[in-house]
């Protein structure tokens, strides 16, 4: 029997790395212009790639990173720098005008032809690394390494709440339209810049564990894990 304990910080840990709730604002960005329908089918695409992507992970783990000689720290490195990159750009600019391509207008294929191409733009930033970064994806390696010692119930335990994350996501996603209402046009806004503010300062950390994890005393540990109780 699995304890109950480990499926439910496994996932509150993934839930609060992922935080679909805290990118609500962010979703309603990428998909202003669009259908509520089609925003929808585009949140369960979202749901379905971060399923899809984590367990993967879950059961490649380290061996991945390992077969392209890819060390964590330098992927945690990577990572941080195209948050980087994505909280500059909504700092900055106008992240609703860059991440949108326009309203929806009639497209052979209909509805989902069109979902599917606004969210093979969103690929890159905002499913990965936005929602899948090197943190989500080191939680669930380091977690999966705990599964396997429950057995089969333990992996099954730790996919299951893979999928339940994934669910939530769709679901806040699909809450954007009410969220939407409540803050304006103005107020996602400034939401957005906010969290562009706080996504550099989260690349900039993600860095400098990266370069810690990486070196020895180039970094304080006060700096790469300000904190470590």
């Amino acid at each position: 029997m699995v304890p109950d304990i480990f499926a439910v910080n496994f996932f509150i840990a993934l839930f609060a790395l992922i935080d679909p709730v805290g990118n609500v604002p962010l979703f309603a960005a990428a998909t202003r212009g669009v259908k509520n329908s089609t925003a929808r089918l585009i949140a369960v695409f979202v749901a379905l790639f971060v399923m899809g992507f984590l367990i993967f992970f879950f059961f490649t783990g380290l061996s991945l990173l390992a077969f392209f000689g890819i060390s964590l720290p330098a992927f945690r490195i990577a990572g941080g720098i195209l948050l980087l990159l994505l909280g500059l750009d909504m700092t900055r600019n106008d992240f609703a005008e860059s991440m949108a391509t326009g309203p929806d207008e009639p497209q052979e294929g209909g509805r989902t032809a069109q979902a599917r191409k606004r969210f093979e733009s969103m690929i890159v930033p905002f499913a990965m690394p936005l929602l899948i970064g090197p943190g989500a994806i080191s939680t669930v390696i380091i977690y999966a390494s705990e599964a396997r010692d429950y057995g089969v119930a333990g992996v099954a335990t730790g996919v299951g709440v893979i999928v339940l994350v994934a669910i939530s996501t769709m679901l806040s996603f699909w809450a954007t339209p009410l969220i939407s209402r409540m803050l304006g046009r103005i107020g996602l806004a400034i939401v957005v810049r906010v969290l562009g503010l706080i996504l550099c300062a989260m690349a900039v950390q993600f860095i400098l564990s990266g370069i810690a994890d990486s070196t020895t005393g180039l970094i304080l540990e006060e700096a790469s894990q300000p904190y470590k109780s």
